[in-house]
């Protein structure tokens, strides 16, 4: 059985994507910054969680003990604060920590196992706020870190055999905590194309931008 982690996936999209995943026969972590709100997650989706901060050096160090298990990690977890981008705060250093810094690591570290059983599969979720053809939008540094998570992707799919599969998605606008209640899709819907990603067969793509699994310019 393939293991997989879906980081934030405690809720939102990363809980359906993790729910996806699960229905796929994968051995899903949820990896939740609150270890009591994954502990209540997994518990009601049937899988197993490891507390997992992406703010938190000490988390991540952590998480390289077992991230060489993985064959299959999805860095879903996400930071939007609406402030102003060059304002007097630490909104862009949060940012980049947790959706490009922190997602590196965990590429880093467990593309190690991935090398050495001859497969992986990596998805970044991403946002049509990260794209350059659609706009850099955003509170804060939002977009300028979903870019920079963009441009992980492709270089990092350049370095790594093809027996690895590394691609970044856009959910759409969703209806979660931080898409808000007006949003115009589900959860699951949301989650369609990550989980696709990550459970590609051996001919699919790689080096890509998705929506609804179609391929998207960056």
């Amino acid at each position: 059985m393939r293991t997989a982690l879906v980081t934030g996936g405690n809720r939102g999209i990363g809980k359906a994507i993790a729910a996806g995943l699960r229905d796929a026969g994968l051995d899903v972590i949820i990896g939740a910054r609150d270890p009591d709100e994954g502990k209540i997650a997994a518990a009601e989706l049937g899988v197993r969680s490891k507390r997992l901060d992406l703010l938190d050096a000490t988390s991540i160090n952590e998480a390289r003990a077992w991230a060489g298990e993985l064959d299959v990690l999805v860095n879903n977890a996400g930071l939007l604060e609406e402030m102003p981008f060059l304002g007097p705060n630490d909104n862009y250093y949060r940012s980049m920590q947790v959706m490009v810094n922190g997602p590196f690591e965990l590429m880093r570290a467990s593309l190690m196992g991935m090398q050495a059983r001859a497969y992986g599969r990596i998805v970044n979720v991403s946002s049509e706020w990260g794209s350059f053809s659609e706009g850099l939008g955003g509170g804060g540094a939002y977009g300028i870190a979903k870019a920079a998570l963009n441009a992980l992707t492709l270089r990092a799919s350049q370095d790594v055999p093809a027996t690895i599969k590394i691609n970044a998605m856009c959910p759409g606008w969703v209806k979660t905590r931080m898409g808000g209640a007006g949003a115009a899709r589900s959860t699951q819907e949301g989650a369609d194309t990550a989980i696709w990603l990550a459970t590609l067969p051996d001919d699919g793509p790689t080096g890509g931008f998705f929506r609804d699994r179609k391929r998207i310019d960056w």
